[in-house]
């Protein structure tokens, strides 16, 4: 039987494989490793562009929420100045009667012996100066304000004199007088604050006042 005898250095071929096979490993590690991080890297840039998408879509939005809120802002301008020219001339159709019941109430709670020569308004409050016959005819002028007249309220002397000079004509010594009195709101500002129907009575007052004015 003959025996075989490797000359060859097998140690050495067979470190020369190993030694391949570790750089082939690692190079296949190495492109698996670029190819893993290639892949996650693509994922998170497709995770980021689409939530720059989406910032860009919810900043776009936003730009048009702040363009309609602006357009809110301004139709709000304009339905406030609208509602206070509403309420302009709802305050005018509202007070222009209160001169009419104002000279009514007058015509009607002034006594004998009372002569008005100056009537100022300014406001709710009504100023009255005049010549009276006697002091007990402007007590008696001032209870019919103050008890027998439902658009009068708190009427107030504020003096009363011996008049210095008498208007033309009259002869007897008169007593000057100035009071200050407050028109109640008339039925038509009561209804404008209420929201109430005005009182069937206020338009049958109103023709009176007209009509005893233009008399």
């Amino acid at each position: 039987m003959a025996i075989r005898i490797n000359l060859l250095p097998h140690r050495e071929a067979r470190r020369e494989r190993q030694k391949k096979l570790f750089w082939f490993f690692t190079a296949a590690s190495a492109v698996a490793g670029a190819a893993l991080v290639g892949m996650v890297w693509t994922v998170l840039q497709g995770y980021i562009g689409t939530q720059i998408e989406r910032n860009e879509f919810i900043a776009a939005e936003n730009r048009k929420l702040d363009s309609q809120i602006k357009e809110i802002a301004t139709l709000r301008q304009e339905i406030d100045a609208l509602r206070a020219r509403q309420r302009a001339v709802e305050d005018l159709q509202a007070d222009r009667n209160q001169p009419v019941y104002m000279l009514t109430e007058l015509t009607r709670l002034t006594p004998e012996g009372i002569f008005l020569r100056a009537i100022r308004h300014e406001g709710n409050r009504v100023n009255v100066a005049g010549w009276a016959a006697s002091n007990e005819r402007v007590s008696e002028y001032l209870r019919n304000l103050q008890n027998n007249s439902p658009f009068v309220e708190r009427p107030e002397l504020i003096e009363i004199k011996v008049a210095g000079q008498p208007p033309p004509g009259v002869q007897r010594r008169l007593f000057e007088f100035s009071l200050n009195f407050f028109m109640r709101p008339t039925p038509e500002r009561a209804q404008l604050q209420s929201g109430k129907p005005a009182a069937p009575r206020a338009p049958a007052a109103a023709a009176a006042a007209t009509q005893t004015a233009q008399k």
